[in-house]
């Protein structure tokens, strides 16, 4: 399988490079903000989505400080989302590492997190990048409406398939796409290569999702992040909306049950995964996967030939067969 770095080495130059720029927007000259973005700096992660960005614009011709901000914008609202979801999760840790939320407290954690995407959309703004600024704050609206409408949904453990989609094409697939279609836009792509690659990441977007969602169920799985923890948050993902759907009123019944009552229980959590296996619940997912999969690099046929997007579609697989 391709590596990360071998799938990087397209945009090596790029990469590092915009490693002063992402430095430089993290910059306060408040010590507690500046601080927080230096730890953010520090624990960051495989920085996909600047690589989405980059890939995408050399798809269509050469990366310019447009890209640059671009790419700059989509990681300042990652962070910033990934700060304000550990404060609504509750949680004290990030990548192994504690959350800023955990160091200090909510309130805090906020505030960083809105001052983050407030430097993203300044950078848009001090150049004048309206299209940038219209796509991403699109994607925030996506966003918070994808995680509303789950929240509401969950209580009754009614989330249909469809439901299912919905949320994940607003809350995960609208920021790959955002990240795809901006990166073409910065190097001159039609409106309609725009529109093909805003699709090519809202299927990939969905794929990832769904990729995740399988390893929630596999007590056995190497991508770091445990296992059970979807159940435990009675979160309605891909897994056990089949589960549910597969089986009887009486069974249907028995599960939410057991998940509403006792769902934090190690001892629930493997019963009710013992269940998705029983139903095939995994395989049906990973099936829907494939198919997303296919969608999205169908959205390629038409992109000129290049290193870049051979290395988008290496990009793609390397999300969804990844263990690590």
């Amino acid at each position: 399988m391709t590596t990360l770095d071998d799938i990087k080495s397209a945009v090596s130059s790029e990469l590092e490079r915009f490693e002063t720029f992402y430095k430089d927007a993290l910059h306060s000259d408040n010590f507690i903000l500046d601080k927080i973005g230096r730890y953010t700096l520090k624990h960051k992660g495989k920085q996909l989505r600047p690589l989405f960005v980059f890939l995408s614009a050399k798809c269509f011709g050469e990366v310019n400080e447009s890209t640059f901000r671009a790419a700059t914008f989509i990681e300042l609202l990652h962070s910033a989302t990934l700060i304000h979801d550990d404060v609504v999760d509750d949680a004290s840790e990030r990548r192994g590492f504690a959350s800023i939320n955990a160091m200090y407290k909510n309130k805090i954690a906020v505030l960083a997190g809105d001052y983050l995407l407030s430097k993203g959309m300044m950078i848009a703004l001090e150049k004048h990048d309206y299209l940038m600024l219209d796509m991403i704050s699109a994607t925030v609206k996506n966003m918070s409406e994808g995680e509303i409408f789950q929240l509401e949904k969950a209580k009754n453990f009614d989330i249909s398939e469809e439901d299912y989609y919905q949320i994940i094409e607003k809350k995960t697939a609208s920021m790959i796409a955002s990240c795809c279609a901006i990166g073409a836009v910065s190097t001159g792509a039609t409106p309609e290569q725009v529109e093909m690659m805003r699709q090519f990441g809202i299927n990939a977007g969905t794929a990832f999702q769904i990729r995740d969602d399988i390893f929630d169920y596999q007590p056995h799985n190497h991508s770091g992040k445990g296992y059970g923890n979807d159940i435990r948050e009675h979160k309605m993902t891909l897994p056990l909306i089949h589960l549910l759907k597969e089986s009887s009123a009486i069974e249907r019944t028995l599960i939410i049950n057991k998940i509403r009552l006792n769902g934090k229980c190690k001892k629930t959590v493997d019963s009710i995964i013992r269940k998705a296996n029983e139903k095939n619940s995994l395989q049906y997912c990973e099936e829907k996967m494939k198919f997303f999969i296919q969608h999205a690099e169908n959205q390629l046929d038409s992109v000129p030939n290049s290193e870049a997007k051979e290395a988008l579609k290496s990009l793609l697989y390397y999300c969804v067969k990844r263990e690590i």
